[in-house]
């Protein structure tokens, strides 16, 4: 059967425990070991879905459709583990699936209870991922031990310890050990009291993993370990990472993680082998170059709302050996400022997605100065959007050119509504979702990136491109690159009489990994190094 790892947290929110289930994920399966991953929020929407980017950060969208938490972009970033809609559970999506059941009388009368029923379907959904063809399952519970709303998913992983056996199930707790630089000393009372909520739940965590800013010293990790009743080996620290998030794996090597687990659960792996990750790690340390792009968006406030684009740039970087330096602008300070003020001397512009009419002529003019100053410029989903109104103004001469989304009633509709959605009324998880065919015109800039006909990409939009000016696009120059299948849906547009200029409507961000860039990241990273080696560098 399945081995079991839960994950939970202490202390504060934000330690990164995606991060940390992730990295196990990756150590696991080079020791050979089949991985799936999942995570549990404790928040009541049904998905992060219809989540403010200011609350929540990106939605991480699957192949199947699901919207998800951003942490399952960890999750495919280090793993190669499927994921599916059994991938993220929500307390909203809990207690739905329990309330139909109880409409559809599945209960046969009886009290529907927080324990059983809402603990059983939490247990139901960790059994969904223990196939017989999988090793380990590693559920990361959300929020912080203490939390009312955790409660429920922590006592299910209880009753679900007892019921598979403690030899099949392992606990790690994610706390922070603080430094007060003013003292001078770290303090472990939090972790402690952490520990301490922890036990009262029922729950003893087999390994503590400590995050902290400095080196934890050997007698503070024995303290750590006496006063929470773990074995001084299993207290794990996780210092901030210097360069980049990706040593994080090899920093739990290092300290002996993977080996505590191995023996813990009983599980029969290969010798571990890191050294191509170590060779990445390297790259990241040591680049040859440095590239500067500027993102115009619209989120910039939350560092998490474009969190998979800002690793798709950086992953990019290791393909050529380069440290990518991103320049943060809000799309509506280029309409106040002005674009030459705000994107003069960057290598290369990128204008990610988004809804809604805030910060669109920002991000509008940022497109035309790519355009006219022959900047690389890469734009996805609302970016390709914009570049596409911005052409058909500047270009076609259309004034009013506009998305129906910000202008019902704009005189030259180049972005419309799909016509699959003028019926939908109901806003979570209705949008064009999930992997969708692309055929690739040859002899363009994305033929030549991914190399093949046909490609699959994930998307989460409900405007299209406008098919009634396609004509128009391809006569003056804007040619479209990529469609469905069917030739019915544009999916990428590509500038003619330009080094490099290419907007999709999906989300290649989603697909990228450390190890393998995804290919329009990475050309369009290439194209930014070419145009600053030639001259005309970011210092110009």
């Amino acid at each position: 059967m399945a081995k079991h790892i839960f994950v939970t947290g202490g202390v504060v929110s934000s330690l990164g425990k995606g991060l940390t289930c992730a990295s196990i994920g990756m150590i696991l399966e080079q020791r050979g070991l089949r991985v799936r991953l999942q995570k549990f929020d404790p928040y009541i929407n049904v998905d992060p879905g219809t989540m403010s980017p200011y609350q929540h950060g990106e939605v991480y969208v699957l192949n199947d459709g699901s919207e998800t938490d951003l942490d399952l972009g960890h999750y495919e970033r280090f793993t190669h583990a499927p994921l599916t809609k059994d991938c993220n559970y929500t307390t909203g999506k809990i207690y739905l699936s329990v309330i139909q059941k109880e409409r559809d009388g599945f209960y046969e009368g009886k009290t529907v209870q927080v324990i059983p029923h809402v603990t059983d379907e939490i247990k139901a959904g960790i059994t969904r991922l223990a196939t017989d063809d999988v090793d380990v399952v590693i559920t990361e519970i959300g929020g912080t031990v203490g939390d009312i709303e955790s409660l429920p998913f922590l006592e299910a992983i209880r009753q679900f310890a007892l019921e598979v056996g403690r030899e099949n199930c392992l606990f790690i707790h994610l706390t922070l050990v603080p430094y007060l630089k003013a003292a001078g000393e770290l303090k472990t009372k939090p972790s402690q009291h952490s520990v301490g909520a922890l036990r009262q739940i029922g729950i003893q965590p087999d390994i503590l993993i400590c995050r902290s800013e400095v080196s934890i010293p050997q007698d503070e990790r024995d303290k750590i370990a006496l006063f929470c009743n773990v074995d001084k080996k299993a207290v794990i620290e996780e210092r901030d990472r210097q360069f980049s998030i990706y040593e994080v794996p090899l920093s739990l090597v290092k300290h002996g993680l993977d080996d505590i687990l191995v023996k813990r659960l009983a599980l029969k792996t290969n010798p571990l082998d890191l050294s191509a990750w170590s060779e990445m790690v390297d790259r990241i340390i040591n680049p040859k170059q440095e590239v500067r792009i500027a993102v115009v968006g619209k989120y910039m406030k939350h560092r998490d709302s474009y969190k998979s684009v800002y690793e798709s740039l950086d992953h990019a970087g290791f393909a050529h050996r380069a440290r990518v330096l991103v320049v943060r602008v809000e799309a509506e300070e280029v309409s106040t400022r002005g674009s030459e003020a705000l994107l003069a001397g960057v290598d290369g512009i990128l204008v990610p997605g988004g809804f809604g009419m805030r910060g669109i002529e920002g991000k509008i003019e940022a497109i035309r100065y790519a355009r006219l100053n022959k900047v690389p410029f890469f734009g996805i989903c609302l970016g390709m959007q914009c570049a596409v109104i911005e052409f058909a103004r500047s270009v076609l001469g259309l004034e009013g050119a506009n998305s129906t989304e910000f202008d019902p009633h704009a005189d030259a509709p180049v972005i419309a509504l799909m016509e699959e959605q003028k019926q939908v009324t109901q806003r979570g998880g209705t949008m064009r979702l999930g992997q969708w065919p692309c055929s690739l015109v040859p002899d363009r800039l994305a033929r030549k990136a991914y190399g093949q006909e046909r490609i699959t990409e994930r998307h989460r939009h409900r405007y299209e491109f406008n098919n009634t000016y396609r004509k128009a696009f391809e006569e003056h120059g804007l040619i479209p690159s990529g469609t469905s299948p069917d030739g019915t849906i544009v999916e990428i547009v590509e500038l003619a009489d330009h080094p490099w200029f290419l907007a999709v409507q999906f989300h290649p961000e989603f697909q990228s990994k450390p190890t393998h860039a995804h290919p329009l990241f990475r050309d369009f990273i290439a194209a930014a190094i070419a145009r600053r080696g030639s001259g005309r560098t970011a210092a110009d």
